[in-house]
């Protein structure tokens, strides 16, 4: 109970510093927008665009205008989740050492302040994937920002170890939006990318949180590592991406080169992923599978459009 009260308070002191505050600098806001996470979702949202387009035979300046508002709506929705997402976590922030010295946690940016902005991104967001004539792209765009804020952030984050698996979802819509501004009726090209970024995400966030493991203890957080421990979600992770590596061979009308260089990609990642025993300690080996997680997804998916170069 204390630790319930301590975090409350800390949440509560925090809205206080920052209602007397009168100015709060664009940078703040910035830093609640996470721009890690909304450049590298925007990554797969353009390969999206640029897979729909290449096999619908339409060309890149041609739809300009729905790439534009499909990019640029993509970017608020996740920019708003984010900043509601720092919102509610403002308990929990200050405890941990990768999230304390966040606007949020310290006091700089009030609660209403970061529900007000994060709303408001989020707003223009879904507006602007209206304008692109397509509906189910707006719809994609809502059911991400529900899922990321209510089912993961308010719910399950929180509850169950599940949190990051089921998440996930979110972070697996943005190639279907990309797809569904150039073309709603989605082939099984486009649920591909979905299935390909949702089996990405547990190795990749499972791995960091192993990581950070003790500061998720410490928040109270049960995360796979807190909850089950090292072995199992060492399992959970490999089992994840051997099946990420086979769902990316599904992939084969982007032709040979694409599945020569994703499969070294994947096998690369397989080999680390059960060569555990050959690091000192977990800490080094949830690392390395982090970093390699981030260059893998990046590579592949730049990959997806050079090939339709050529």
């Amino acid at each position: 109970m204390s630790k319930s009260m301590t975090s409350m308070n800390s949440a509560k002191s925090a809205d206080s510093a920052a209602d007397v505050k009168q100015k709060v600098s664009w940078k703040e806001y910035v830093g609640i927008s996470k721009t890690g996470i909304v450049f590298s979702n925007l990554i797969t949202t353009f390969t999206g665009i640029w897979l729909a387009l290449h096999f619908q035979g339409l060309t890149f300046f041609g739809q300009i205008d729905v790439v534009f508002w499909t990019l640029l709506g993509t970017a608020f929705i996740i920019a708003g989740g984010c900043a509601l997402n720092n919102y509610v976590d403002r308990d929990i922030d200050p405890v941990m050492e990768r999230t304390h010295e966040r606007p949020s946690a310290t006091g700089r940016i009030s609660g209403s302040q970061m529900i007000t902005y994060g709303l408001t991104l989020s707003a223009l967001g879904v507006f602007f994937l209206l304008l692109t004539g397509s509906y189910a792209a707006a719809v994609f765009g809502v059911a991400g920002l529900f899922v990321y804020v209510v089912v993961y952030t308010i719910w399950l984050k929180r509850t169950h170890s599940l949190n990051t698996i089921i998440g996930g979802i979110s972070g697996a819509l943005p190639p279907l939006i990309g797809w569904a501004a150039i073309d709603p009726n989605l082939s099984m090209i486009a649920w591909l990318l979905f299935i390909v970024m949702f089996l990405w995400q547990p190795p990749h966030f499972l791995a960091l949180a192993m990581k950070r493991t003790d500061e998720y203890r410490k928040a109270g957080i049960p995360m796979l590592p807190v909850v089950a421990g090292f072995a199992f979600t060492k399992r959970q992770i490999n089992t994840y991406l051997v099946a990420l590596v086979i769902s990316s061979f599904f992939l084969y009308p982007l032709g040979p080169v694409y599945l020569i260089v994703s499969g070294l990609l994947g096998i690369g990642w397989i080999m680390l992923g059960f060569s555990s025993h050959r690091f000192k300690d977990d800490i080094a080996w949830a690392k390395a599978m982090f970093v390699y997680s981030l260059n893998y997804l990046t590579v592949l998916f730049v990959l997806m459009v050079a090939v339709t170069l050529f």
